[in-house]
């Protein structure tokens, strides 16, 4: 696990990084020539991505562009046909440490219609480390930070169904980092989610950047998080037109007829991919 000491570097954002993580320590995630289909599709054309420890990358682009297949191919639940995987430095299949990595999915429910508390669905993240062992008092320990870190603490024992849209993917984020992944994989977090779950979450990726994990992000509108961005990966029909700094006016919401135009010209439009949702392996 990194750690974070007095010495550090500075991120792109401005947020402190460890030195040897940011030096010398393995990518989190690297990409080579990515090639990948879906139901006979094709989505990846060539996509190479690299996320170092400490680095926060967001992944912008158009309905379709690749976005939410790009992470999806990360985490294992759309193949490769070609082009290399690392994680943490280790091929992606040799790669056994899946509790180093927290997953938050696309469009989806905290439960999924099944009866459950809050921190019923936050525990399900400590499976990896505790397996089929009874849950001892650090595990339940993690999950009171986890829930407090989104401000879901005092709703613990309310069932799921019962919390709004913003409230539901505040417990998905709780349930990916109470594992204290190295890595955090988020698809559209802010999609649906109010102004005061926008700032939490900016807010909980800050402490996690700050400690050190690496932020993978699909976003279709950078808002409150775009100081702690520092790289924007802007895909296009399966391949990355723009790796660096975010695009100009990419940091708020593109309403209709008012696209950015730094995107405009690379053929993107800032609004979630349509790809299909699949079950991702850490999370199986």
């Amino acid at each position: 696990m990194s750690s974070v000491i007095p010495d550090t570097a500075q991120t792109g954002s401005g947020q402190a990084r460890h030195p040897l993580t940011a030096d010398t320590a393995p990518a989190a995630v690297r990409l080579s020539d990515a090639v990948a289909s879906i139901e006979g599709r094709p989505v990846l054309r060539g996509i190479d991505l690299t996320v170092q420890p400490g680095e926060v990358v967001a992944l912008l682009g158009a309905n379709g562009s690749g976005k939410s297949t790009t992470v999806k191919t990360v985490i294992g639940s759309v193949p490769l046909e070609r082009g290399g995987l690392e994680l943490f430095g280790s091929p992606y299949a040799k790669f056994k440490d899946w509790h180093r990595i927290g997953y938050v999915p696309q469009r989806t429910t905290a439960a999924g219609g099944v009866p459950a508390t809050v921190r019923e669905v936050v525990s399900t993240g400590r499976l990896p480390q505790h397996r089929l062992l009874p849950f001892r008092r650090k595990d339940r320990e993690a999950v009171d930070r986890a829930l407090d870190a989104v401000g879901m603490l005092d709703r613990a024992e309310d069932g799921v169904a019962n919390l709004s849209g913003g409230q539901h993917q505040r417990v998905l984020i709780a349930r990916a980092l109470v594992g204290t992944p190295d890595l955090l994989i988020m698809d559209e977090p802010m999609a649906g989610v109010d102004m005061a779950s926008q700032q939490i979450l900016a807010g909980t990726l800050r402490h996690e950047v700050g400690r050190g994990a690496a932020v993978l992000l699909v976003l279709h509108e950078l808002g409150p998080l775009e100081p702690l961005i520092d790289r924007a990966v802007v895909l296009r029909d399966g391949r990355v037109t723009h790796d660096g700094p975010p695009p100009k006016g990419a940091g708020q919401h593109a309403a209709p007829g008012h696209e950015p135009d730094s995107l405009a010209h690379q053929g993107c439009h800032p609004h979630a991919d349509d790809d299909h949702l699949t079950t991702p392996r850490l999370l199986a």
